[in-house]
């Protein structure tokens, strides 16, 4: 079970947008400018709503079937969450790896005060999305 679906509904705001809810989970609501940055609203508050469930090893809400949900204003979206790609990226599970780059730009990261482990982990991320992007 690594990919759950869950129906959102997508509502137009106001001052232009969308706002995003779910039926089964009346907590987790999210916004977004376009339906592009809703959607991906919406798959990371649905990440942050499942995630403690997971962590404490609770029985999950049950999606509805999108038959049974009534949306007067706005439309039914299916969102996909990925419970173990979201895992992964935001997992606080460190571990330790060494590397060796060269003495002049140890001397001039640490000069600037340069947090290693950081950089390494944003450009890690940065790569791995531009690779799974491509």
């Amino acid at each position: 079970m690594n990919k759950l679906f869950y129906p959102a509904i997508f509502h137009i705001a106001e001052e232009g947008g969308f706002w995003v809810s779910f039926p089964d989970i009346p907590e987790c609501l999210t916004q977004g400018d376009n339906m592009e940055q809703a959607y991906e609203m919406a798959v990371d508050a649905l990440g942050l709503s499942l995630f403690p469930y997971f962590e404490n090893k609770k029985e999950l809400p049950v999606p509805s079937s999108p038959s049974a949900i009534s949306v007067d204003d706005g439309f039914l979206v299916i969102v996909e969450f990925d419970i173990e790609s979201y895992r992964r990226r935001y997992s606080s599970k460190a571990v330790k790896k060494t590397l060796t780059i060269p003495e002049w730009l140890n001397e001039e990261a640490i000069s600037m005060g340069i947090n290693f482990s950081q950089v390494l982990q944003e450009a890690l991320i940065a790569k791995i999305d531009h690779t799974i992007s491509n």
